[in-house]
């Protein structure tokens, strides 16, 4: 028989016998074996003794923030809850006991926590007066020692610091120039390196709180948590003869970019500067100690969040429980990024058309051939009833057909496959003039108010194929009073100059530019020239340019690039081409515009939902927000230099489900635990959400946004004080007044770190703002200092080398 040596579990050697043998080896005893026995009695023998090593495994595994039966959660809860009470009812004869009962129970981690409560409850006599309950500040924090923190050699840490500060530079310019916001945090840790001062916007608090002392008692009373709703519409009673006077400035577009003439030029972006700063982003995004430094960076803050949630998740969760009646349903969101086009969902779209034909059949909505056709007579051309309708028969839901697929998903704006109902009902421009379109937004926008804390930032569409688009739109939204306190509005610019241009609808893409902006300038010099527009753009916070991002780009943009006014080929221009020209665009009329004390308009557009990485560069570079960003998943240095700059970012889950990107891959908490500025959007609840956004004559509140969060949450995990977050975040980079957000947020929201988060008004824990304030100056210091450093030691050495050359010379 075959004898191999096994050491026993508890240290002894034996051989084996026959009972040990391996399987598949007989072994000879005094008589014959039947083998088939034999052999299932040792396959026996092995597959309990993997049944067994399995179940101990599976103990092992067991979730290690499993409590054990003798001691569940409750119970210790039940505790805490008691031991409170009778620490407010007794504490004022055993203070010192009941403190250090409560440094047990109520989690308090250290021994400064405990001199800190000691101070705090160290008033005159024995009395121990009643007060407001203190915001939770202090909480566990990860910190690095030694000279050498950032994991790379010095000499790459100063390399990457030169490059990483002197894009953020680059971006601080063009945010300046074009009188969007910059973050403060960053700015202030900029503008100790260079030799301007700070100079930062001051926002005038409104009063947030009185408060009167009785002898044991403390009154305070709050401004209000909800803004004044106007009592006029703004659209009712427009005055042509009450706007503002004519300024007389003569308008000329040159080179692409409209020139204002007044006693001098209003200011406006280089061309050459730009192409030579984008070479720059391009060549810094590549270089390899970068990638690295940032790379690493971010792995950091991953990993430091993730210890951060360890140490202080109960914490946070304890503040947002003690702040009465404050909860994630009652904070205020802010949908950043929703097409108006599709803001309503498929059954809402379906109850309206079939309300319309049953309402108006008669009416006529559309001329086709120099015929007029009635609603009934479109639908009979379609062999369909109001009967025949339904969710499926109108097809407007994208499914697996458009993955990757930007066409087929553009298809379905078409209910029932057919154009003609799209713009019938889904058009500001038809022969009823948008009116039903106009009925459909007012149902959303009833729903909003009703809902009360969510809010849309709603996009419309200007084609620039006609110098009119402006006043008909306009025009459109003031004859149907389309306006809520709950919305604003953004203005999109689809990317299809090749298509327009080969349908001889325009000669050049200068003829585009100047469709889009020339009359908004118009109306800037002269309010009466375009009466209803200038009425509509108070509520415009900004431009969105759109388009499948990945379709191929014949032409990379650089100084040999034809101007627009020359653009006359077929193919369409780049990503960048598009984005420089708006973004000058809008420079000099937000210039002209705060000179007249209008409201100003920033550049979000989509930007990283696929295609070439450069997109994002331009986006960085000219851009306040973006949507999407999904491409900063594999580009480092962007990713950091986003997060360094706190760019916003409304990121839709669920639209990427059908078009780029899978849920599971999707890298949104990924930047949250970085820290990014991201928010949840839902970009098109008519092609991706089901639940219900308004019902007629029911009550129904407006949930697409809130199916958005949910779906996000129960994927990923996120804890309570996630999504406040990202809904804090929402309301940050919507483009509402700061009036409003200081309603919302609170009058300190402008504030840096914790000093300005309300947890009243947020429910996100001082704990969790003070984390993300204090990374990011730790961050920002470690890059800024390394910069500095290296200037210190070139003045030395220069210092040194004329000290040299002065005895050489004596």
């Amino acid at each position: 028989s075959l004898s191999l040596c096994v050491l026993d579990v508890r240290g002894g050697h034996h051989l084996l016998t026959s009972q040990y043998s391996l399987p598949g080896i007989p072994v000879a005893k005094h008589g014959p074996v039947d083998l088939r026995t034999s052999m299932d009695g040792k396959y026996k023998e092995i597959a309990e003794e993997l049944f067994s090593r399995s179940l101990a495994e599976s103990e092992m595994r067991s979730a290690p923030y499993e409590f054990p039966e003798d001691s569940p959660i409750e119970q210790l809860e039940e505790r805490r809850h008691r031991l409170q009470r009778q620490i407010s009812q007794d504490i004022k004869y055993e203070p010192e006991i009941l403190l250090r009962a409560k440094q047990e129970f109520m989690k308090t981690d250290s021994a400064s926590d405990l001199e800190r409560l000691k101070e705090q409850n160290q008033v005159p006599g024995d009395l121990y007066p009643e007060r407001e309950l203190i915001p939770e500040r202090e909480y566990q924090r990860v910190t690095i020692s030694g000279d050498e923190k950032c994991g790379v050699p010095f000499t790459d840490l100063l390399d990457a610091a030169k490059c990483v500060v002197k894009a953020l530079f680059i971006r601080e310019k063009y945010m300046t120039l074009s009188d969007q916001s910059f973050c403060t945090t960053t700015l202030r840790f900029l503008h100790e390196l260079g030799d301007k001062p700070l100079d930062l916007d001051v926002y005038e608090d409104l009063p947030e709180a009185s408060v009167t002392a009785g002898p044991n008692i403390f009154c305070v009373f709050y401004a209000p948590f909800h803004p004044p709703v106007s009592k006029t519409h703004p659209y009712e009673g427009l005055d042509p003869t009450s706007l503002p006077p004519d300024m007389g400035y003569s308008l000329k577009m040159l080179d692409g970019v409209i020139h204002v003439y007044t006693h001098k030029n209003l200011p406006y972006p280089d061309l050459q500067e730009y192409i030579a700063d984008m070479n720059v982003m391009m060549a810094l995004i590549i270089n390899g100690p970068v990638k690295s430094f940032c790379y690493r960076r971010l792995q950091y803050l991953s990993s430091k969040f993730q210890m951060h949630i360890l140490l202080n998740e109960m914490k946070e969760l304890a503040a947002q429980r003690k702040v009465p009646h404050r909860d994630f349903y009652n904070i205020r969101k802010v949908d950043t990024h929703i097409h108006a086009s599709s803001c309503m969902n498929q059954k809402h779209l379906l109850r309206f058309i079939k309300r319309a034909m049953k309402k108006s059949p008669k009416e006529i909505v559309h001329v086709e051939k120099g015929r007029e056709q009635t609603l009934m007579e479109v639908f009979e051309s379609m062999n369909l009833t109001a009967f025949d309708l339904s969710v499926d028969t109108l097809d407007m839901h994208a499914d697996r057909n458009t993955f990757h697929r930007f066409d087929k998903f553009n298809a379905k704006y078409n209910p029932i496959g057919e154009s003609i109902l799209r713009e019938i009902f889904i058009k500001t421009d038809n022969h009823i003039e948008g009116k039903y379109f106009a009925h459909i937004i007012k149902e959303v926008m009833a729903d909003l108010e009703e809902s009360k804390y969510q809010n849309v930032e709603l996009r419309l569409s200007i084609y620039g194929r006609s110098r009119d688009e402006w006043d008909k739109l306009a025009q459109w939204a003031v004859r149907h009073q389309v306006y809520s306190d709950n919305v604003r509005w953004l203005v999109q610019v689809p990317r299809l100059f090749d298509v327009y241009h080969t349908k001889k609808q325009l000669c050049n893409f200068q003829e585009m530019l100047e469709n889009i902006f020339m009359p908004l300038f118009e109306v800037t010099v002269n309010p009466s020239s375009h009466p209803e527009l200038h009425v509509f753009l108070q509520h415009v916070v900004g431009f969105d340019s759109v388009d499948d991002e990945s379709k191929p780009e014949q032409h990379i943009f650089n100084l040999d690039s034809p101007l627009p006014a020359n653009w006359i080929e077929e193919d369409n221009p780049p990503y960048s081409y598009y984005l420089y020209y708006m973004y000058a665009n809008m420079t000099v009329l937000n210039d002209l515009r705060r000179r007249r004390n209008f409201n100003a308009f920033v550049l979000r557009p989509h930007c990283g939902e696929a295609g070439p990485i450069h997109h994002l560069v331009s986006g960085f570079m000219l851009s306040e927000n973006i949507s999407h960003g999904l491409l900063l998943r594999k580009a480092p240095v962007l990713q950091y230099l986003y997060y360094l700059a706190q760019i916003g970012i409304a990121m839709s889950p669920l639209s990427n489900n059908s078009l780029f990107l899978s849920y599971h891959r999707n890298p949104l908490p990924e930047y949250l635990s970085r820290g990014l500025m991201v928010s949840l959007s839902t970009d098109d609840p008519l092609q991706f959400h089901f639940t219900k956004v308004r019902v007629f004559s029911t009550n129904h509140s407006y949930e697409p946004l809130m199916e958005e969060y949910s779906i996000a949450a129960q994927v990923w995990k996120l804890s309570s004080c996630d999504m406040c977050e990202l809904a804090r975040n929402s309301v940050l980079m919507s483009g509402f007044s700061n009036k409003m957000k200081s309603y919302w947020l609170g009058p300190n929201y402008m504030k840096e770190g914790q000093d300005g988060n309300d947890i009243r008004r947020t429910n996100v824990p001082d704990i969790r703002v003070a984390y993300r304030f204090e990374t990011l100056c730790e961050e920002l210091n470690l890059i800024t200092q390394a910069v500095r450093s290296e200037e210190l030691e070139t003045i030395e050495e220069e210092a040194s080398m004329c000290m040299s050359t002065v005895q050489g010379a004596q």
